[in-house]
C-alpha cells in the first residue's frame, strides 16, 4: 500500500485528493494535511468584501468531504520536508506539537504565503490596508467598507484606492474585480458622485492581469483586454496608475514609484491593496540534516518542477512550462497550483531607472491550478501502477477562464468572460500572438454575471464530491 501526502486543500490540493480517493478507491492511503477546516471558494470573496454575500457561503467543511472519499485529514501545518528519506513534519493546528508522516509520494499544493511584510504598513493585521485574499481578510474588508458607506451616506467624501501593493504582485484581476464591484455598488447606493476611485496596479498596460494580456477575434478586428478595460475605466470614470510599485503604506498616503521612476503619494481613505506571493515557509533537509531548499525550490520559496528555468523572459517560450508538475530531483515529490515554481512571468518584466523591479507574477489559481493538481494526481497514479507519468497540463497547452465579477445579480448583474488559450503564450505552436485567437475571448456582459454565479455554485458542488461531480470540468 502506498502512503500519498497531500499539502494543502485549495483548487489543486483539493481537487487532486478528490481523484485519488476516487480513482485508488481506499486501496492505498492518502493523507490532506492542511490548518484549514473548510475548503474556501476565494472567487467568491470578492462578493464577501463588499457585503453582498455571507462568508458562510463561500465555504464547505473538508473532513466530511474526505471521510466520504476514504480520506485521512490531519489539520496541521507542513512545517519540514525530509525527501531523502521520504517524510514530513507538521504542527497540529493550535498546538506547538510536532509529528512526522511517512510517504511514498508527496504533493505540495499550499498555496501562497500572502507577503505583506514586503511592503511596510501594507494589509490588515500590520497595516493599514484590507484584502479580499482570505475568508477573515474579506470579512473585515467588508466591515471597514460598510462604515465607509455610513460616512458618504452622511455627506463625507472619499478616495478609495484599490490593485496591488507591490511591484511583483499577481492576482490583479482580483483588484478589478473589487473595483468594479465597489462602483457599482456605490452607484446603487447613490454615492458614486461622492467617492474617487483610483486603480494602482503594476501591470504594464490596463487588462494584462498577469498574462501579458489577450487578444481575440471580433469579426475582421482584433479586440484586446486592454481595450475592455480602458472602456470601462472610461465609462465607470475609474482613475487609474499603472506600471507602478508601492513602497510603503502609512496611515495617510500610499507611497509609490513608477516605470519612469518617478516617485508619487497618494493620500487615500480607504485602500484594498493585494498582497506579493511567497511560497510557504517550508524547511527542506536532506539525510545529513543539510538545508537544501534552494536546491528544492526558487528564491521565493516555490517549489520546481519540469519546467525550463533560467531563461530570459525574451527567449522563454510555451516549451519551458512544466508539464506533469515532477521534482526533477525527487521524483516522487510534486507541486502544483501557486505552490510550484513557474520558469517565468508571462508579462514582460521592468525595471525603474533607480532599479525597482516592476514585474508581475503569473498566475496560477482557480482553473490552472485545478489543471495541474488534477495532472500531479494523475501521475502518482502513474507510478503507483509501474509507468512514467503520462498526464500532461502546461499552462502553454491549457486553456485559462477568468469571469471577471463587475457587478453581482441575476437581472442587472455585469462580468467581463476573459477565455484564453493557451494561458502562457505559446510561440512554438502560435508563432503570431503565441495564442489560437479563435478561442480566446475578452466580452463584458450579462451572461458573465449569470456565468460567475453558475461556476460558484458548480464548483462548490464538485468540490464536495455530489452527484454527478466528475461531469463538471
Amino acid at each position: 500500500m502506498a502512503k500519498i501526502v497531500i499539502a494543502g486543500s485549495g483548487f489543486a490540493g483539493h481537487y487532486a485528493a478528490l481523484i485519488l480517493g476516487d480513482r485508488l478507491k481506499g486501496q492505498h492511503e492518502i493523507t490532506v494535511v492542511t490548518p484549514n477546516e473548510t475548503f474556501n471558494y476565494i472567487p467568491s470573496l470578492i462578493w464577501v468584501g463588499v457585503g453582498q454575500m455571507p462568508v458562510e457561503k463561500t465555504q464547505f467543511p473538508l473532513k466530511p468531504v474526505y471521510d466520504k472519499f476514504g480520506i485521512k485529514y490531519e489539520r496541521a501545518f507542513l512545517t519540514e520536508v525530509h525527501p531523502d528519506e521520504n517524510y514530513v513534519i507538521i504542527q497540529p493546528y493550535g498546538t506547538q506539537d510536532t509529528k512526522k508522516l511517512d510517504y511514498d509520494y508527496l504533493l505540495v499544493a499550499t498555496g501562497p504565503k500572502l507577503n505583506f511584510d514586503a511592503t511596510p504598513g501594507l494589509g490588515p493585521d500590520k497595516g493599514y490596508t484590507y484584502s479580499v485574499c482570505t475568508p477573515p481578510h474579506a470579512v473585515e474588508t467588508a466591515k471597514a467598507y460598510l462604515e465607509l458607506v455610513k460616512r458618504l451616506e452622511k455627506g463625507d467624501k472619499a478616495r478609495i484606492v484599490i490593485g496591488t501593493g507591490h511591484g511583483t504582485c499577481t492576482c490583479q484581476g482580483a483588484g478589478f474585480e473589487f473595483i468594479t464591484n465597489v462602483h457599482n455598488d456605490l452607484v446603487d447606493r447613490g454615492l458614486r458622485d461622492r467617492v474617487e476611485l483610483i486603480w494602482l496596479s503594476n501591470e504594464p498596460k490596463l487588462g494584462d492581469f498577469g498574462i501579458d494580456g489577450l487578444e481575440a477575434k471580433r469579426g475582421s478586428l482584433i479586440f484586446t483586454s486592454e481595450m475592455m478595460a480602458e472602456a470601462i475605466f472610461y465609462d465607470y470614470d475609474i482613475k487609474y496608475e499603472i506600471r507602478s510599485h508601492v513602497h510603503k503604506v502609512d496611515e495617510k498616503k500610499i507611497y509609490t514609484e513608477n516605470i519612469e521612476g518617478e516617485f508619487k503619494e497618494i493620500e487615500y481613505d480607504f485602500a484594498m491593496l493585494l498582497p506579493p506571493f511567497a511560497g510557504q515557509p517550508i524547511k527542506w533537509i536532506d539525510k545529513d540534516g543539510n538545508d537544501i531548499k534552494d536546491k528544492v525550490c526558487n528564491p521565493a520559496g516555490f517549489v520546481k518542477v519540469d519546467a525550463v528555468y533560467g531563461k530570459p523572459y525574451e527567449e522563454l517560450d510555451g516549451p519551458d512550462w512544466p508539464k506533469t508538475y515532477q521534482n526533477p530531483i525527487y521524483k516522487n515529490i510534486f507541486a502544483a497550483g501557486i505552490a510550484f515554481a513557474p520558469p517565468g512571468p508571462l508579462s514582460k518584466p521592468s525595471k525603474s531607472p533607480n532599479g525597482t523591479l516592476i514585474a508581475p507574477a503569473p498566475p496560477r489559481t482557480g482553473y490552472t491550478a485545478e489543471l495541474s493538481g488534477k495532472a500531479a494526481a494523475l501521475n502518482i497514479i502513474d507510478m503507483i501502477e509501474g509507468r512514467e507519468p503520462q498526464n500532461t497540463a502546461s499552462m502553454a497547452e491549457t486553456p485559462g477562464l477568468c469571469v471577471a465579477s463587475m457587478k453581482n445579480g441575476i437581472f442587472d448583474g455585469m462580468a467581463g468572460t476573459i477565455a484564453i488559450f493557451p494561458v502562457a503564450r505559446n510561440r512554438a505552436k502560435y508563432p503570431e500572438y503565441g495564442r489560437d485567437l479563435d478561442l480566446c475571448v475578452a466580452e463584458p456582459g450579462k451572461a458573465g454575471a449569470w456565468f460567475k454565479l453558475g461556476l460558484h455554485y458548480a464548483f462548490l458542488w464538485k468540490l464536495q464530491g455530489k452527484p454527478f461531480w466528475k461531469l463538471i470540468p
